[in-house]
């Protein structure tokens, strides 16, 4: 299926040469970032009986985080969205460090299917990269590929993390090999480097997205959830972990692996009767040098939130509620997009 286009489509930048060809990379999150997007919840059918509750704690999770850097709306630009998932079907934003001139940064709109095709269509998430891209007169690179931005994340210096569970699915791109989707990755983030974990934690409809599992948190650093014996997610982060200790960077260097605790299973009375929320503390967003972590009531938040202070030294780790917004099946990861800062001109 092709990528949907906005009617001003015609007058983006849309460079023809690949993003990597052309020195563009993607930072790490704890890079320097100018602003977060974000898209307020608004569907009842993804907070079932629960929106008032969701979007007080979305208020109030954006008014600390502006605090740290500025945060920009879809609906002030007027974009109509269907949902609030923007980490997914929002930008990937990627930045040239070399060089003046004012494409020093530059985005991505990959294909969005709803998660496998698991949802509706929503043609109007799907291009929401290419209206912030025109607001932002920067280039833009529309793809037919399927990614969404929870599934991947970044140490900035040119490696991957994702899951085999989510980008080797065969209801994102259907027909190409791993070694296909890794090329797309390296061309797209300017990386040359994959990291597979196995999979992501039960309640999770995205099929493992990695801002669920494990994140870096510098160029050398990760931070993975870990379940205790008895927890149904046990089994797959001990497997992660696993992967973890034996991967490398981009350099062939061993990460240094930091194990985060997992709060106990959250359980919704949803209309469908489903299971587990995919409740879990990896799902922070990195901004300006704070950690926003979500935080479930439970006696584990703690623990979390001194691990994180332990292993992002400098940044201030910020407890945000997010009991009603997981309910939606996503945190604050995943209802955040950020812009990284644009690098600054060389002197000549």
């Amino acid at each position: 299926m092709s990528h949907p286009k906005i009617v001003a489509y015609d007058g983006l930048r849309t460079p023809q040469e690949s993003a990597s060809a052309l020195g563009y990379r993607m930072p790490g999150e704890f890079e320097p970032l100018s602003c977060v997007w974000v898209s307020p919840p608004k569907n009842a059918e993804t907070w079932p009986g629960c929106l008032d509750e969701a979007q007080r704690e979305f208020s109030n999770w954006v008014s600390l985080l502006r605090r740290a850097v500025a945060v920009r709306t879809t609906d002030e630009l007027g974009i109509q969205t269907d949902d609030a998932w923007i980490r997914d079907f929002g930008p990937v934003f990627v930045v040239r460090d070399t060089g003046d001139d004012a494409a020093a940064i530059a985005c991505h709109d990959f294909h969005f299917n709803t998660w496998g095709g698991k949802y509706e269509v929503r043609s109007r998430d799907d291009v929401v990269p290419q209206h912030i891209a025109r607001d932002l007169d920067i280039p833009i690179w529309v793809h037919d590929f399927v990614l969404e931005g929870g599934s991947i994340d970044v140490n900035g210096l040119g490696t991957v993390m994702t899951t085999e569970q989510c980008l080797l699915n065969p209801n994102r791109n259907p027909g190409m090999t791993r070694a296909q989707i890794e090329a797309k990755l390296h061309e797209t983030l300017g990386a040359r480097h994959v990291i597979w974990l196995p999979g992501g934690i039960r309640g999770d409809d995205t099929d493992g997205h990695i801002d669920d599992v494990a994140r870096f948190v510098s160029p050398d650093t990760v931070v993975a959830v870990s379940a205790e014996i008895g927890h149904p997610d046990y089994e797959v982060t001990q497997k992660n972990l696993q992967a973890l200790r034996q991967a490398r960077d981009q350099d062939g260097r061993a990460l240094r692996v930091v194990e985060l605790p997992v709060p106990d299973p959250i359980y919704y009375d949803y209309p469908d009767g489903r299971g587990p929320v995919p409740a879990s503390y990896a799902n922070f967003l990195i901004a300006n040098g704070h950690v926003f972590v979500p935080t479930f009531g439970q006696p584990a938040d703690d623990g979390a939130i001194g691990v994180l202070a332990g292993a992002v030294a400098g940044f201030s780790v910020v407890p945000v509620p997010a009991r009603w917004l997981v309910v939606g099946l996503g945190a604050l990861h995943c209802l955040s997009q950020q812009q990284p800062a644009a690098p600054s001109p060389q002197a000549g």
